[in-house]
């Protein structure tokens, strides 16, 4: 071989050689660049993630606080319309115990206005009594006038429906009778039972209005 073969071929193989590492390089480079891609593509998918996820929380907790607000809402609506139906109920009760205390406070009056509308003729019969006996002198007129006067009172009394309590002969009962006093029986039956009436009770309807004072036999 001379000596410019040599030289030719020895530079192709500095060449050849010169061109290799540079190719390497070359390939490293893109290698490291695609991986730094990679690397930067799962950063921005997981940044994108986490934002995502962070919106959805976020999304989550507004609705959550919506719901909240709205329940609010409604309980307070609803509250409200509580408290009307209260107002209206207490303005309703209180102007019925109103009406109601009036009715019985005329019932009241009115009752004593019927009572005494009741004993009036009464009083105007004992007035004309009185003036007739001046110049009687039958005293059974006088008796016969007084009797008329009981028994007109009487039926006034019965239909105000006020009722004579039976005690005379009755066992002794203290929802009825009020014992002054016990007195020796003479009978053997008579133990136990009203012997003697000093004062009549009566009853309004079912109710005593006055009891009747008796003597009870022992």
């Amino acid at each position: 071989m001379s000596e410019k073969e040599n030289a030719s071929t020895l530079s192709e193989e500095q060449l050849d050689e010169q061109k290799t590492p540079q190719t390497d390089n070359v390939s490293k480079e893109e290698s490291s660049l695609e991986e730094e891609n990679a690397q930067s593509a799962a950063e921005k998918t997981e940044k994108k993630a986490e934002k995502e996820e962070g919106k959805s929380f976020f999304n989550r907790k507004n609705r959550k606080e919506e719901k909240a607000k709205e329940e609010i809402e409604k309980l307070e609506k609803q509250n409200k319309e509580l408290k009307d139906k209260f107002l209206l109920l207490y303005s309703e009760f209180d102007n019925y115990k109103k009406r109601t205390n009036k009715e019985k406070l005329e019932l009241l009056s009115t009752a004593s206005e019927k009572v005494i509308l009741e004993l009036l003729p009464i009083v105007d019969d004992f007035e004309r009594a009185i003036a007739a006996n001046e110049k009687v002198e039958n005293i059974q007129v006088v008796k016969d006038g007084f009797n008329l006067i009981y028994n007109k009172l009487c039926q006034m009394l019965k239909r105000m429906d006020v009722q004579e309590i039976a005690a005379l002969g009755e066992d002794f009962n203290t929802d009825y009778h009020e014992a002054i006093t016990h007195f020796p029986a003479q009978k053997e039956e008579d133990k136990g039972k009203v012997i003697d009436v000093t004062q009549k009770g009566y009853k309004l309807k079912d109710k005593v209005i006055r009891y009747s004072k008796v003597v009870v036999g022992q």
